[in-house]
């Protein structure tokens, strides 16, 4: 599956996950803005911590499904010039964009031992490029 293709690396995946955690985050705290600011002791900040799992888990399912389906490519991955792609090397469909964010979810939940992986696989796929049979490239 990696004719002719420029395998990206690891500090380029790395600093692309970072810059889509930030940007999920940065939603997150903008959907609980006013219960963030609300929350005045350390009993009511621990109380808003359920509150986030259920959103937050959502809008990383539909963030990383998004860009994966339509662009082949999150924000994070376009700021660093690397794609996803299937075995055709084009853009996944919904289903392997879906089940790829969905096994993410799970190696993080984890302590990311899906995203670890990578290191010891020839083709640097983590067990969410398994699942859904993509590599993640570098574009010109």
């Amino acid at each position: 599956m990696n004719d002719e293709v420029s395998l990206a690396s690891f500090g380029k995946r790395s600093f692309a996950f970072l810059i889509d955690e930030l940007i999920v985050s940065f939603l997150i705290i903008a959907i609980f803005y006013n219960q963030i600011l609300n929350a005045s002791t350390p009993e009511d900040i621990a109380n808003l911590a359920p509150l986030f799992l259920v959103p937050q888990t959502v809008i990383r399912l539909i963030y990383h499904t998004f860009f994966i389906y339509y662009y082949g490519a999150t924000l994070g991955k376009k700021a660093l010039k690397i794609k996803c792609i299937n075995q055709d090397k084009e853009n996944p469909s919904f289903w392997a964009s879906l089940s790829r964010a969905l096994v993410r979810f799970f190696s993080e939940a984890v302590f990311y031992l899906g995203f670890a992986w990578a290191f010891f696989d020839p083709l640097r796929q983590t067990w969410h490029d398994k699942v859904a049979k993509t590599l993640v490239i570098n574009v010109e």
